[in-house]
């Protein structure tokens, strides 16, 4: 928002009544985002955008307490700074950026939350400080690659048809990280060889369960493919403000925790994107409609095999899915440790169906073995992703927003 914007909304805020206390502004705006995000951006987009609004969130709160080093450059927030103002204007400011279609919606959303701050004469300053934060993020991704141009190139042979549905973000590899060093830091070695023992076992079980009719397919796997069907933030942000809410995290944890989340799902995007086009593995539907060119009789051929619905549009090894639930286990794992409460989640694919974990461990898992029965995934490709994940995601929180000696706080 430029200084006209943040002028009228002053004087809103300052005109209006305050009202009761609104939820935890870290799990309200991740709640938010995730609403203005998920309909108008891929995952891959999704999670970068995700990732900017928790850090800038992260950014305007640890200026104030100064708990652990910055991602960018400490900011100098004036005493009496309201946390709850900067962090809300800092999200909001980083998705009107981010999301120029839904700026008059989301303008609407940060009027009604700061409505129910405390008000008080800091009002503007904190609200000076979270336009800050928000710019000095937006202006450190605005290069990143992100917006680089779809210059995917079909494998074919001079006169032959292939599909021509676009691929989904074939640049990604190429987007400057948050965390990692680089999009091929974790990259993988390659899938099993096509006449190995691992290939032709994992090639008839995801023909046998992955099938849209598949009779040996358990009614709960069925329901376990059909849950995570859904993909992008909403999978997996609810999960992040379950567990800031019931650890009740105080608005500088909350905040570091949710940016270092977002970070490490956000770089597993990059990761997985990197594996998957440096080795274009085929999918099972391209594998099971094919199986006879292996001429390997372990390989039946079967001409109409299709999964439980549409395959995505990327090349399949390693499971993106996996690499992402994992790359958040392990940020849970390093931050919380093993203290960690049941979670629980719903899901828009499945309607009506509320599935519940024990540990993140269980959730993982799921994710994983969902991906199989959906018939999208081979299991070699859910092991390897898991694994990349569970990296990610334990290097993201041991070099980003460490916490700073007592002495210079």
């Amino acid at each position: 928002m430029n200084v006209k914007v943040c002028s009228a909304l002053v004087a809103i805020v300052l005109l209006g009544t305050a009202q009761p206390a609104l939820p935890d502004v870290i799990t309200d705006w991740n709640e938010k985002a995730v609403a203005f995000v998920q309909p108008l951006m891929t995952p891959p987009q999704g999670h970068r955008a995700m990732a900017m609004v928790n850090l800038a969130m992260f950014e305007a709160v640890n200026s104030v307490d100064h708990r652990y080093q910055p991602y960018l450059a400490q900011m100098n927030a004036e005493h009496g700074i309201l946390k709850d103002a900067a962090a809300a204007v800092a999200a909001a400011s980083v998705l009107i950026g981010l999301l120029p279609r839904a700026q008059d919606d989301v303008k609407i959303a940060l009027v009604d939350y700061l409505a129910g701050v405390q008000n008080g004469t800091s009002m503007t300053k904190s609200i000076e400080l979270g336009q800050a934060v928000a710019a000095a993020i937006l202006a450190a991704r605005a290069k990143d690659g992100s917006d680089a141009p779809d210059a995917y190139r079909p494998q074919t042979t001079p006169g032959v048809y292939v599909p021509t549905a676009p691929t989904l973000a074939p640049m990604w590899p190429d987007v400057r990280p948050f965390a990692i060093v680089s999009a091929e830091q974790f990259r993988p070695q390659p899938p099993p060889n096509l006449d190995s023992t691992q290939w032709m076992a994992d090639y008839n079980e995801i023909k046998r369960l992955g099938s849209r009719r598949s009779s040996t397919r358990s009614a709960r796997q069925t329901e376990d493919a059909r849950f995570w069907l859904v993909t992008g933030p909403g999978a997996y942000f609810p999960i992040v403000v379950q567990l800031v809410a019931a650890k009740k995290m105080t608005e500088v944890d909350g905040a570091r925790f949710a940016a270092l989340a977002s970070v490490a799902m956000s770089d597993a995007i990059l990761a997985v994107f990197d594996a998957k086009y440096h080795y274009e593995f085929w999918r099972p539907i391209t594998a099971i409609r094919n199986g006879d060119i292996l001429r390997n009789p372990a390989t039946e051929r079967d001409p109409v095999w299709q999964p439980i619905d549409a395959t995505p549009m990327h090349p399949e090894y390693p499971c993106a899915h996996c690499i992402v639930a994992a790359s958040l286990a392990a940020v849970v794992d390093e931050v919380l440790g093993p203290d960690v409460p049941a979670i629980s989640g719903t899901s828009p694919t499945a309607p009506g169906v509320t599935h519940r974990w024990a540990d993140m461990h269980s959730f993982v898992t799921e994710v994983s073995e969902a991906r199989i029965w959906a018939g999208f995934h081979y299991r070699f490709s859910t092991w390897v992703g898991t694994e990349m994940g569970y990296r990610v995601g334990a290097y993201a929180v041991k070099n980003s927003l460490r916490p700073l000696p007592i002495a210079t706080r």
